[in-house]
């Protein structure tokens, strides 16, 4: 179910739609090849489309393996930059081969999305969705899943719990947010790419956790905004840390940036969950390109830093169009910082 390689009839089609087309450069020819995040798969292929359309010598391959396999990749020294959800920590860096340098170059909502035929859009409290996926809540009817949801009907079914099978950003992400707004979850389960799921079936991919949601009546599972609309499947509105209900969009997810402005300055690897703000989103991140600080091969290494360039520019307004929350300016200069440590 996973789409492993970049496909560019995907890509084509993206481009077709609301292009934004960098400037022509000097870089000839360069094949360079990226892994990790599927996430970021939808904009990362609308970004290699563009990116060609001035820059016809150069081809972008993205395998969309999940942020875990593409850390790995990058590890195993077999790609040229990877994708991650969830930004490696000190520890996790001393254990790569070869210095990296990890860019955030784009943010949008982890979306929690059910299967459920409700006259109105589900609404959950921290409590509830922890619960949920602790499994000491099963079924919709739950006394406090109707009290977060007054005037909808709710059935007596069983709860589906649907999570990601593979090494996942979008899962630390997720769990990030469970950590921290649930002590039961943070001691029991805790946070991180890959863990322990209490209850559930799992899928490999957000295409898999998509495709468990909409083929069983009951489920709920978490996956990226882009795949809950391709799918037609509905999300929930989460409540956050201001006590308001918001749904997940690249408006919420901005606002859960502006809120952590002080804390990303510090260090833009800190996590932007349960953010305060009434507009903030809860279940928000930031998505990081892992690069190589060194490389060998100029051509390469000129064509990757245009294309990270593109991306952190003008790259960033098709990340608004497939409801990704554009960078603010704030981190696009500590990104400008960051890239310009990249050998040539």
């Amino acid at each position: 179910m996973t789409k492993i390689l970049y496909s560019l009839a995907f890509a084509t089609f993206f481009a077709a739609t609301l292009s934004v087309v960098p400037p022509a450069s000097a870089v000839q020819s360069a094949s360079l090849t990226g892994a990790g995040s599927t996430f970021v798969y939808p904009v990362m292929a609308r970004w290699a489309a563009d990116f060609k359309q001035s820059h016809p010598g150069v081809e972008i391959n993205y395998q969309s393996i999940g942020s875990g396999a593409g850390i790995q990749q990058v590890k195993n020294q077999t790609v040229d930059f990877g994708a991650s959800d969830v930004a490696l920590n000190d520890e996790q860096l001393k254990t790569m081969p070869a210095p990296v340098v990890q860019i955030p170059e784009s943010a949008g909502p982890v979306c929690i999305t059910y299967n459920l035929p409700l006259s109105k859009p589900l609404q959950l409290t921290a409590e509830t969705l922890s619960g949920i996926f602790l499994g000491t809540i099963t079924k919709w009817n739950d006394s406090r899943i109707v009290a977060a949801n007054p005037g909808v009907s709710l059935p007596e079914s069983a709860i589906l719990v649907a999570h990601r099978s593979d090494g996942s950003g979008t899962t630390g992400i997720f769990t990030a947010y469970l950590s921290s707004v649930n002590p039961v979850w943070k001691a029991k389960v805790g946070s991180g790419t890959s863990v322990s799921w209490p209850i559930g079936l799992g899928g490999k991919g957000s295409e898999g956790v998509t495709g468990l949601v909409k083929q069983t009546a009951g489920a709920i599972g978490y996956v990226e905004l882009t795949y809950a609309n391709e799918n037609h499947l509905p999300v929930a509105a989460i409540r956050n840390r201001d006590g308001k209900y918001v749904a997940p969009s690249a408006a919420g997810t901005s606002a859960a940036i502006d809120a952590s402005a002080a804390v990303l300055a510090r260090d833009v690897r800190i996590a932007i969950v349960d953010a305060p703000g009434p507009k903030s989103y809860p279940i928000s991140g930031l998505t990081f390109l892992i690069i190589p600080k060194n490389g060998n091969n100029q051509a390469k290494r000129a064509a990757l830093k245009e294309f990270v360039q593109y991306i952190l520019t003008r790259g960033q307004a098709s990340a608004g169009a497939l409801n990704y929350a554009p960078l603010p300016a704030s981190i696009q200069k500590l990104d400008q910082g960051l890239l310009g440590q990249l050998d040539h």
